[in-house]
This record gives structure tokens, C-alpha cells and sequence, in this order.
């Protein structure tokens, strides 16, 4: 049996609450942008090794798998092994994953490594997300905040790691050495630092049988849990699109191949969604809601338009209102699952909301290329908007009614 306990938590050599706080936000936003840093340097490769398109996109949604089957298997696992050992461990997953890319950089490895790197991530971000909730507790942190921190190293982290991997693949003489190497020394640093945090579950007793991971809300708030699971699911599929896909539309309708566009398209649309979550913090959920669905249905219909009218600038504006639209809806679905969870179960009823979000950044993806293989790409992407924007609505009005 096991309590999120942070008062009765021994801090011998420890960091106080506070700093361990922010502490564990840097370790978040750190796996989270290594991530995403080889989004702009899939040009590279694939131009160096001659695969098509379906292969660019497999090596990314092999990431979403891995951080699915992750999820299922062990993203619940901290509830009762601790939070601090659980974030150390995907620290050193993450860190194999840079010296997978470093050492084998054909198909065969970069499939390997992101699934790798799925797997870490599949186990820091529930955890990372409850160890901050139960970090800002106990420093007696101004309510929302580790809700707000937890998305902004999330998504922020993203879009963050996106345009270091774009920068770098356009200055760096090794684009794809030098952003790995870096990561890795990151990596090994916040492992030694993480080592000090305080743990915020109190194990007492044996451990429980394991099984995987399963969805563990109160029967009187499952349907507000599965409206916020749809929603989740209709964000990251978007987000998908834009981190598989934004180097091949720039490339196939603007005929632009800069590496630095590839990844400042992502960090536009995920510092947008960050920097909304921030911005509507204190507005009533409803309303922001509300105003999310407008946002992203908004900026999904410019990037529509963009594709027809060949566009740039109208790209990148769609790009960030549609994701800060759907930044305020992932921040709903995350803050609707932690409200309806039972405090013990936190860590797995986030779990499962992004499992089902992942779901979301493996199936649209897939599809999205392999039209790309029969359609012109103006059609493809005006196509894909205007289902992402039906989606993105339906699943918001679902929270709305909740």
C-alpha cells in the first residue's frame, strides 16, 4: 500500500521542496525537448539515406508506440515504487536513446532509438506531472501551479527542443553528433541532481501484485474522465501531424528546405500552446474551453488556407493560434483527469490519459503520409485541417458538456 505523503518523507540530504520542484520541471522539459529535437534533422537523414516519406513518418510514430506500450506497462508503477526512482530511470532510458542516435544513424537505428526514447517518455510524463503536483503541495505553491508547469515542460519542452535541433542542423558542422552529445551530458547531470530530490510516496507495507497500467477514476467521475481522454486524443493527433509531417508540407507546397523552418513551425505551434496555458491560467475552465475550440478551429483553417495560397507567413500564424487553441484543451483534459482521480491513484489516472492521447500521435500521422503517397500535399493538408477541426470540436464540446 502506498500514500502521497510528502510531510512524512525523510529529506535527509535532500533538497527542500521547493527547489526540488523546479528540479524535476528542468528534467521534464529536458526529456520532453529531447525528443523532439530530431524533427528538424529528419530532412537530413532521409536525404543522406534516399527512404520515402511513410518511412520518415514510421520512425516517428515508432516513438508514440513506444511511449504507449510504456504507459501501459509502467506508467502507473510510481504510485507505489516512488516518483524520484521512476523519473531517474527515464533519465537513463533518454540517455541510452542519445547514444543509440550517436552510434547507429541508418533507418534501422533511428526506429530503434525512438522507440527507446518512447519508453522513457511513456514513464516521465505521468509521473513528472504528479510528482510536481505532490513537489508544489508540500512547498505550499499557489494552486494551478504545478498543473501549469507540468504542461509548459511538457509541450514547451517540445517545441523548445524542436528549434535547438533546427538551429544546430543549420550552424553545426555534426547536426546530427553534436545535438545528441549535448542532450546526453544534460542527461547524466540530471540524473545525479534528480538522486536528491525528495519522494512524495510513502510505501508502507508489501508491494502490490503488479499489472498493467488501468484506468482508476471514481465510478462518479468516469465520464468526465473519458470526455477529457477524447479531447486528449484530438490534441495530440494534431500535435503529431505538425512534429511528423511540418518538413515535408514546407518542402512539397512552399518547395522550402530549410532545417531552421522544420523545426521553428514546431516550436511555434508548442511555445503557442505553452504560452496559452499560462495566459488563461486563472479563467474558468468553460470559458476556456470555449475559447479553445474557436482558437484552434481558427488556426487549422489558415493553415488550410495557407497550403492553398502557398502561404509561409500564413503557415506559421495557424500554426501558433491552432496551437494555442489546442494547448488550452490539453491543459483541460489533464486538469479534468487529476480532479476526478483518487489522490493514490494520480499517477495512474494520468497514466491514462496520455496513453489515450498517444494514441492520438500514432494513427492520424500514419494515414496523413501514406495520402501523401496518392494525393497532391495541398490537398492532403486541406484535407487533414478540416478533419482536425471537426475533431478538435467535437471533442471539446464533449468536455464543455461535462
Amino acid at each position: 500500500m502506498t500514500t502521497t505523503a510528502p510531510a512524512a518523507t525523510s529529506t535527509r540530504r535532500r533538497l527542500p521542496h521547493g527547489p526540488g520542484f523546479w528540479m524535476i520541471a528542468l528534467a521534464f522539459l529536458t526529456e520532453m525537448a529531447f525528443c523532439a529535437v530530431p524533427t528538424p534533422l529528419y530532412a537530413i537523414y532521409q536525404q543522406r539515406d534516399g527512404f520515402p516519406t511513410i518511412v520518415l513518418t514510421l520512425i516517428f510514430a515508432v516513438y508514440a508506440v513506444g511511449v504507449m506500450l510504456s504507459l501501459y506497462l509502467a506508467g502507473h508503477v510510481s504510485d507505489w515504487l516512488g516518483r524520484r526512482r521512476v523519473i531517474v530511470v527515464s533519465l537513463l532510458v533518454n540517455l541510452l536513446a542519445a547514444i543509440l542516435f550517436l552510434v547507429w544513424s541508418d533507418a534501422a537505428g533511428l526506429i530503434v532509438a525512438r522507440f527507446v526514447s518512447g519508453l522513457g517518455i511513456g514513464i516521465l510524463t505521468a509521473t513528472a506531472t504528479a510528482h510536481l503536483s505532490e513537489l508544489g503541495a508540500a512547498a505550499n505553491h499557489a494552486k494551478g501551479r504545478a498543473a501549469l508547469v507540468a504542461t509548459f515542460a511538457n509541450l514547451g519542452g517540445i517545441g523548445f527542443g524542436a528549434l535547438v535541433g533546427g538551429l544546430i542542423a543549420t550552424w553545426s558542422g555534426h547536426p546530427l553528433v553534436l545535438p545528441y552529445a549535448v542532450f546526453a551530458a544534460l542527461l547524466v547531470a540530471e540524473v545525479i541532481l534528480v538522486a536528491f530530490v525528495p519522494e512524495t510516496v510513502e510505501r508502507r507495507g508489501g508491494r502490490p501484485a503488479y499489472r498493467p497500467q488501468r484506468v482508476a477514476v471514481p465510478t462518479a467521475g468516469r465520464g468526465a474522465f473519458w470526455a477529457a481522454g477524447v479531447t486528449a486524443f484530438g490534441t495530440f493527433a494534431v500535435f503529431g501531424t505538425f512534429m511528423g509531417l511540418s518538413s515535408t508540407f514546407l518542402g512539397g507546397i512552399l518547395d522550402l528546405h530549410s532545417h531552421l523552418l522544420a523545426g521553428l513551425g514546431p516550436f511555434i505551434v508548442f511555445m503557442a500552446a505553452a504560452g496559452a496555458q499560462t495566459l488563461t491560467a486563472t479563467v474558468p475552465l468553460r470559458a476556456q474551453i470555449t475559447v479553445a475550440i474557436v482558437l484552434a478551429a481558427l488556426g487549422l483553417i489558415s493553415v488550410g488556407t495557407s497550403a492553398v495560397i502557398a502561404s509561409l507567413l500564413l503557415f506559421l500564424i495557424g500554426g501558433g493560434i491552432a496551437g494555442a487553441g489546442i494547448g488550452i484543451l490539453f491543459r483541460g483534459a489533464l486538469s479534468t483527469a487529476a480532479a476526478v482521480a483518487d489522490p493514490a491513484r494520480r499517477g495512474e489516472a494520468l497514466a491514462g490519459i496520455f496513453l489515450i492521447a498517444y494514441a492520438g500521435m500514432t494513427v492520424p500521422p500514419l494515414l496523413t503520409a501514406a495520402a501523401l503517397s496518392i494525393w497532391p500535399a495541398t490537398a492532403v493538408l486541406v484535407g487533414l485541417t478540416g478533419l482536425a477541426t471537426i475533431l478538435v470540436a467535437v471533442s471539446g464540446s464533449r468536455m464543455l458538456r461535462r
